[in-house]
């Protein structure tokens, strides 16, 4: 069972991203506040949650989301900051973009670094131990998955409708055959020597 709040007087915003391992995309971020009418037993770690389990609850969450919001950085700007700050920034504009201000952040991971002024903490793992943080990880990896299923149609070579831009042995060895296309992190080992 995950953990409704890490303190029930405060309005928690959850926030976790999703992609920050790929070769390819964008890393996605998305900050959930639940309310306490919400069926939590639906939620965990979007990861230990099938695709189809994934795409059935995340209408629910925002449809019952007190508020929510997601965030993409692109290849080009993790390229730019590297993709622990990229990570760090899309969760903060998804903080920014809530219709309801939170009183405080739940962080999935141990580090976070934002010009934000809400309190907030990090927590390792939180996305197993936290609805709102699990609540995030489904938006954050299901508009991911969406928009990589949606560029793959432009460089189906690469597979991303299946691997979704991660670095599966097939991936890397498409990026050594064909060179790595406009959405590939330049600054990310891709293998690109021949």
């Amino acid at each position: 069972m995950l953990n409704h709040y890490l303190n029930k007087l405060h309005l928690e915003a959850g926030c976790d991203e999703a992609g920050r391992g790929c070769l390819a995309g964008p890393v996605v971020a998305a900050a959930v506040i639940l309310p306490k009418t919400f069926p939590f037993e639906i939620l965990n770690d979007s990861k230990k949650l099938t695709a189809k389990r994934r795409d059935l609850i995340r209408p629910i969450i925002e449809k019952q989301a007190l508020a929510y919001a997601v965030s993409f950085v692109s290849e080009k700007e993790i390229d730019e900051i590297n993709i622990l700050n990229a990570s760090f920034l899309a969760m903060t504009r998804a903080v920014k973009a809530l219709k309801v201000k939170p009183d405080s952040l739940l962080i999935d991971g141990n580090r976070f670094k934002t010009d934000l002024t809400i309190p907030f903490s990090c927590e390792i793992k939180g996305d197993a131990r936290f609805c709102s943080i699990a609540a995030a990880s489904v938006l954050a990896k299901t508009y991911r998955d969406e928009y990589m299923e949606r560029i793959s149609k432009e460089h189906p070579i690469f597979d991303w409708k299946k691997n979704k831009g991660y670095p599966t042995e097939f991936h890397r060895a498409q990026i050594q055959l064909h060179g790595a296309s406009i959405y590939h992190r330049k600054t990310f080992k891709l293998l690109t020597d021949k």
